[in-house]
């Protein structure tokens, strides 16, 4: 049993105390480190973005292309409801887990082998419950696998790298979307391998990092208590007492449901309002997310930066939804993909601007944050993944009230991206 820190550890496996004094102590983590964690990172991000772009619609129009729209709003949404739960729960028991192979690793491990199960899955459905179980299952382990590699940041890294590791993993989802996406196109004609490919590679980066991973180690008796209280304070915080930290999440929240409306919808927008061909739908998704995540990564740099030197964060919070709003009405309204592929293109930059600053600006407000920043940060993530679920239950309903206009649709997700920018507006902690 291993009920107490001074027993013997595993190789390579530190008693929770001794990887935390080491971190405390300022230890750096040498660059190779850096480099397998943020490859876990874009693994990771390979295997679980492309299908919410491009796989699962494509699958969808296989299965049942007679409801093909209200069957790919009912798999995107329960799908994040798994990832809404998911995430705050398995970080919760990855904190607690006393595996005398460390805290993180047996959910790195699990997490890259069920997100593998559950492509297969998606990939071998013959029917659109099949498909949903193998994308529940995709969605939770994904989930308890970014629950351990978010807690590797606070468990290893020093606090004088953090920027740089957090820069550098930054970079690991645009990188991440873009090859995936170039792969999910690339193998376009042979499904399986379409989704299994990333998954393999999300499989191997994690066991790379396994491998070298200096988990640390808890004891039974170091294991916090966890009830129903804490179980439910997991999700939850007063908007009453804290009404800036509410108002951030309001605004983070609105501008995902355009966000979540453009990623759900955009195949068959390109196929029913443009007119492109379906074949073509996986090469050009990958052009426009290509651009998209460049204008994504270098100005969320710049905007970050920006936001520092002088001193403000709403201006570029608010302003960067204005103009993510504008490329909505310009993708909405678009004649050719010519535009829709400058709408993405400017929507990139304006979703960078905020990501950046808007992180600087909850911050900044965070409740608790010198004792429970880690949980509070989870619960305004929650604002990310929430309207992955409702927009794809809400979406049917305007399009069938439109006669089936996406122009229509995205130009009610520019509206709640409008707000967005209104909302951040009355926040008094920042500038």
């Amino acid at each position: 049993m291993i009920d107490d820190v001074a027993e013997s550890a595993m190789p390579g496996v530190p008693p929770i105390g001794a990887t935390a004094e080491a971190t405390s102590r300022g230890r750096l983590v040498s660059w190779p480190f850096i480099v397998v964690y943020a490859a876990a990172y874009t693994g990771l991000w390979m295997a679980l973005l492309p299908p919410i772009l491009v796989g699962l619609a494509m699958r969808v129009r296989v299965l049942a292309p007679v409801h093909a729209t209200g069957s790919l709003s009912l798999v995107v949404g329960v799908g994040a409801l798994m990832a809404l739960f998911g995430n705050p729960f398995f970080g919760r028991l990855s904190d607690r887990t006393t595996s005398r192979f460390g805290m993180r690793r047996p959910w790195l491990i699990a997490g890259a082998l069920g997100g593998a199960v559950g492509l297969v899955i998606v990939a071998t459905a013959a029917s659109i419950p099949h498909l949903l179980l193998g994308w529940c299952i995709t969605q939770l382990a994904y989930n308890a696998e970014l629950a351990a590699l978010a807690a590797i940041l606070a468990d290893q890294v020093p606090v004088s790298q953090r920027g740089t590791v957090s820069g550098i993993v930054g970079i690991s989802l645009p990188v991440g979307m873009i090859s995936g996406t170039f792969l999910a196109q690339a193998l376009a004609h042979f499904t399986l391998a379409a989704f299994l490919v990333p998954a393999a590679i999300a499989l191997i980066s994690a066991l790379i990092l396994v491998a070298t991973l200096p988990d640390q180690r808890l004891a039974i008796a170091q294991q916090a208590r966890y009830g129903w209280r804490e179980f439910f304070g997991s999700y939850w915080i007063n908007p009453q007492r804290f009404p800036d930290f509410a108002l951030a999440w309001s605004s983070r929240f609105l501008l995902y449901a355009g966000i979540a409306v453009l990623m759900t919808y955009q195949g068959f927008y390109l196929i029913r309002q443009l007119g492109c061909a379906p074949d073509d739908v996986p090469r050009l998704i990958f052009l426009s997310t290509l651009v998209q995540s460049c204008a994504v990564a270098i100005f969320s740099a710049l905007g970050g930066g920006l936001s520092d030197a002088v001193g403000r964060r709403k201006v570029f919070v608010s302003g960067a939804a204005l103009v993510y709003a504008l490329a909505l009405l310009m993708i909405a309204f678009a004649p050719s993909y010519a535009l829709f592929f400058a709408g993405m293109a400017i929507g990139g930059a304006a979703q960078g601007v905020y990501l950046a600053a808007g992180l600087a600006l909850v911050t900044d407000v965070l409740p608790e944050r010198e004792t429970c920043a880690a949980g509070n940060l989870g619960i305004f993530n929650i604002a990310s993944v929430l309207p992955q679920s409702l927009m794809p239950a809400i979406a049917p309903g305007i399009l069938w009230a439109s006669g089936g206009s996406f122009a229509t649709l995205f130009a009610v997700a520019a509206v709640l991206v409008a707000l967005s920018a209104w909302t951040i507006r009355p926040v008094r902690g920042v500038r």
